[in-house]
Parts: structure tokens; C-alpha cells; sequence
């Protein structure tokens, strides 16, 4: 049998990293899935393949170009642009999912072989298979995460194709076919993944049981399984192993949660470095970067005190932006405080955030909203803005009974916390559909605001087509798999 697969084969030289091999197309023999250290390799590549350019692009695209928290400049591609304009085609290259299938196809592959070793390496216990396996899930059921968000109905592929890039002839499944196999995988992998790999690196850069529980309780929200989602943030919660970093002094905040990563508070981080660079320089650092700040980022996301320059919001000018020149901070600084220093090339090494602790105490503070205990969701908001050391003129005083009040409440101070990490249109999407999109008006009300003057009445016409809040599938993947149906608003 030969198989194609991501093969681990290049070492690179740091030996106290976990993540210490780089992924190329390989073929698999008869001679692989012979012991635990080839099974964990396999592991090992799943996470890797998280570190493609075109992936990591995607994901912040999907998440951002379409809100309000982003700027083009001179150097905005067309494809990019178009997204912004709510002019998405088939052949935008952004709708190309192929770089999340790669993923997907990878861990489809650990999930189908990683059983044979057992055969040959009667060390391999089944306990530690499972946790194997429990990875594969829960990488699988976070890229299935992503595609049902931005895609809606997409192909179920859930066994391993012969080669990287091939998606095997399928229909697309509904957004409740695709919901439930994403939970059938976190069922599964909650019940076996580790709680700890015993170091930092491992235990921010794999999924543990917790990075498990917070895709639950994102999940659970998505779906408006309020009670469900609170238990999950619970258990993340309630271990006491994560923690807000102190913020009293920016400079230590920002170097501890930003440039180095995996501190305390961090639950999951794709884990780029000096021999893994990103792709964010270009996008966000350069002289001719791609995407800025929206010039509302500062005037109203964070606020300035113009009568005292002393107090700001940790998060904003040199937290996610330098006010400067809008420059996207969060992955492109590598100083703050008092000093604003941009990252070099050379340094292009930030992670790319998933999942924080201080977005279980937002994801449960907004389900705490929606059951009747608004006062409580309250008290953790003041939580995230006490260490942020946020304005009075972003505090609001909502009706603690009125659960659309607060939950806009804690969708404003989602904005502020979560700047430019790839969730703000995900945010704004799951507030207006909520109750069968009984608030519809909260995504409206976003696009007028950022749309250009001239383009801004087509564009929210085209937002009141709820269909056309997911992207289209791209043309390249109807022509591969005939069995691919357009999403309907763009047949």
C-alpha cells in the first residue's frame, strides 16, 4: 500500500521546542505506522500544517474583512478589497478552502492508520492512542469550526484521500450535518485528551482537554445551547490553571501575552517562530503592508482621555494598534509602553491567537445574558475591563434583565479584547442570527457604518439576504467535485 500523506521529515536544529519538524508531501509505505514515535510524528504534522501561509491568511480574512475593525491601504489586493465591498465572486481566491481540507485530510489520516501501531508496538497502550486520536478530533472538529462558520453547508470529508490536496467526491452536508459531526468530535476527544503534556510549549501549542472545552463552549453559543456552553467555560474556569495577565504596566502585559505568546492567560496559539515565520510582516508590518486599523478603532472601539494622556485602555494604542498610523499592533509590534518598536522581517514570528482565557469569561458572560443572569455577565465584563484598564467612555450600564443589552455590551467588549484576532465577523454573525436572526439590524447597522458612502444601500441590501453571510464555494472546487452544489445565494 502506498498512501500520500504529510510526511515529518526535516528535523530543524532547535532541540527544546516540541514543534520541531516541518511538513513535505511525502508517501507513506507499508514500513509507516510502525511504532508510537512514527504515530506521534503523524500528531506532530497535523499541528504543523496549521502553520501554512495560506491558512492562517484565511483565517484572519474570514474573520475580519467583512466587519469593521480593518482598513485597506495601497497595497490591498483586488480579491481583499472585494471582500471588504461585499463583492465576493467564485473566483475570489479567499474561497478557496483548500489549506483547511489539507489539515483535515491530515488528521482524517492519523484518525483511519493510527490504530495499526498497536499491531507492531505492543508498547503503544490504548491509552495513549486515544490520545493520539483525541487531537486528530479535536484539530479535525476546529477546522470543520471554521468552515461552518464561514461557509455554512460544506462537504463531510471524513476519511483520508490519497493525496494532500484531493477532497474525495462529496455533497455538502447541512449546517446541522456538519455542527454535529464537529461535536462528535469533541465528545470524543474531550474524553481523551491530556489535561498537560508536562511543559508550556506543548501544553499551548497541542489541544489539551481545556482547548477542547473552550471549542465546546464556542460551539455550544454558535448554536445558542446557552446552559451548555456555560458548563463547558466552567471546567476551563474552575481548574485555576489560567489566569488574565496583570496589566498595570503595558509594556510587561503586551511582551508577556503578544510577542513572546503562551502565557498564562493563552489556552491555544499556533506556534510560529524564528524558523517558522508567518506571513503577517507583509499583511500588517511593512512599509507596504496590506491591512491598518479602522480609524474607528481608536476613536470609538478604545476612546482617548484628551485630558489626560496617561490613561488609556492597555488594548488599544499600543496594545492591538499604534495610533500613529493605524498599524495592527497586536502582530506587528515588538515594543510597547512608552516605546513603539515594529517587528523586522527577520522577527515575524508572532502566534496566531485561538483561544484566551479572557474569551471563556466573554463566551460565558454573553450565554449568562441569554439565561436570565445578566448581573453575573456584568461582573465578569468589569472583570476584562478592570485589567484593561478601560475608559469610562466605553463603559455602558445596561439593564442587567435586558439580555439583548448586555449581550451588545459584551459584543462591544469582544471588539476591544479581541482585536484583529479573526473573530469579529464570527462575533457580529452569531449576535444577529441569534433567534432566527431576530437581530439582523446589529450586522446592518456595522455594514452601513463601514461601507463606503457611495456602495453603502447595495451592500446592506445585500446583507438582508441572510444567505449571502457565507462565502460562495469557489469555482475550483465545483469544477473538481461534481457533486458541489453552489451556496444559493450566489447561483
Amino acid at each position: 500500500m502506498k498512501y500520500k500523506f504529510l510526511l515529518i521529515m526535516i528535523f530543524l536544529s532547535s532541540c527544546s521546542k516540541w514543534l520541531d519538524v516541518k511538513p513535505q508531501d511525502g508517501i507513506i509505505r507499508d514500513n509507516y505506522w510502525q511504532n508510537k514515535e512514527q504515530l506521534k510524528a503523524a500528531v506532530i504534522g497535523c499541528y504543523a500544517s496549521l502553520l501554512d501561509n495560506a491558512l492562517v491568511q484565511n483565517l484572519f480574512v474570514w474573520g475580519e474583512l467583512r466587519a469593521d475593525m480593518v482598513s485597506s491601504t495601497l497595497y490591498t489586493t483586488v480579491d481583499e478589497i472585494s471582500i471588504m465591498q461585499a463583492n465576493i465572486l467564485a473566483s475570489n481566491s479567499y474561497t478557496g478552502w483548500a489549506a483547511v481540507y489539507r489539515t483535515i485530510n491530515y488528521c482524517n489520516t492519523v484518525i483511519d492508520f493510527a490504530s495499526q501501531v498497536t499491531e507492531s508496538d505492543k508498547t503503544l497502550t490504548q491509552e495513549q492512542l486515544d490520545a493520539y486520536l483525541a487531537e486528530a478530533h479535536g484539530l479535525r472538529a476546529l477546522m470543520y469550526y471554521y468552515l461552518l462558520r464561514s461557509f455554512g453547508e460544506v462537504p463531510l470529508q471524513l476519511k483520508a484521500s490519497s493525496g494532500d490536496d484531493q477532497l474525495q467526491q462529496l455533497k455538502k452536508s447541512t449546517q446541522q450535518e456538519v455542527y454535529d459531526q464537529i461535536m462528535k468530535d469533541l465528545v470524543f476527544a474531550e474524553q481523551h485528551a491530556q489535561e498537560t503534556y508536562g511543559n508550556v510549549l506543548e501544553d499551548k501549542g497541542r489541544l489539551t482537554k481545556f482547548s477542547i472545552y473552550a471549542i465546546e463552549a464556542d460551539a455550544f453559543l454558535w448554536m445558542e445551547k446557552y446552559d451548555d456552553c456555560i458548563a463547558a467555560c466552567d471546567k476551563i474556569i474552575l481548574s485555576s490553571r489560567f489566569g488574565l495577565m496583570d496589566g498595570n504596566v503595558q509594556s510587561q502585559w503586551f511582551n508577556t501575552v503578544y510577542f513572546t505568546g503562551n502565557s498564562n492567560e493563552s489556552i491555544f496559539e499556533f506556534q510560529f517562530d524564528k524558523q517558522k515565520l508567518n506571513p503577517f510582516y507583509l499583511m500588517f508590518g511593512a512599509a507596504n503592508n496590506r491591512f491598518i486599523g479602522s480609524p474607528r478603532v481608536m476613536e470609538e472601539v478604545y476612546g482617548i482621555d484628551i485630558t489626560d494622556a496617561t490613561k488609556k485602555d492597555i488594548r488599544g494604542d499600543g496594545g492591538s494598534i499604534r495610533a500613529t498610523d493605524q498599524m495592527i499592533w497586536k502582530f506587528a509590534g515588538a515594543t510597547s509602553g512608552t516605546q513603539l518598536d515594529a517587528r523586522t522581517a527577520a522577527d515575524s514570528y508572532a502566534h496566531w491567537f485561538v483561544y484566551r482565557f479572557a474569551d471563556i469569561l466573554l463566551l460565558k458572560a454573553e450565554a449568562l445574558a441569554w439565561t436570565n443572569r445578566g448581573a453575573e455577565a456584568l461582573e465578569l465584563v468589569g472583570r476584562i475591563r478592570s485589567r484593561a484598564h478601560a475608559l469610562v467612555f466605553t463603559e455602558r450600564t445596561p439593564d442587567p434583565t435586558s439580555a439583548i443589552d448586555v449581550s451588545n455590551y459584551i459584543l462591544e467588549e469582544r471588539s476591544r479584547e479581541f482585536a484583529f484576532e479573526g473573530k469579529r465577523w464570527y462575533d457580529v454573525l452569531r449576535h444577529a442570527k441569534r433567534d432566527n436572526y431576530a437581530h439582523l439590524d446589529i450586522l446592518l447597522d456595522m455594514v452601513a457604518f463601514n461601507a463606503p458612502g457611495n456602495m453603502q444601500q447595495s451592500i446592506i441590501n445585500k446583507y438582508k439576504d441572510v444567505r449571502s453571510h457565507y462565502f460562495p464555494i469557489n469555482q475550483y472546487e465545483l469544477q473538481a467535485d461534481k457533486q458541489l452544489v453552489q451556496n444559493p445565494y450566489y447561483q
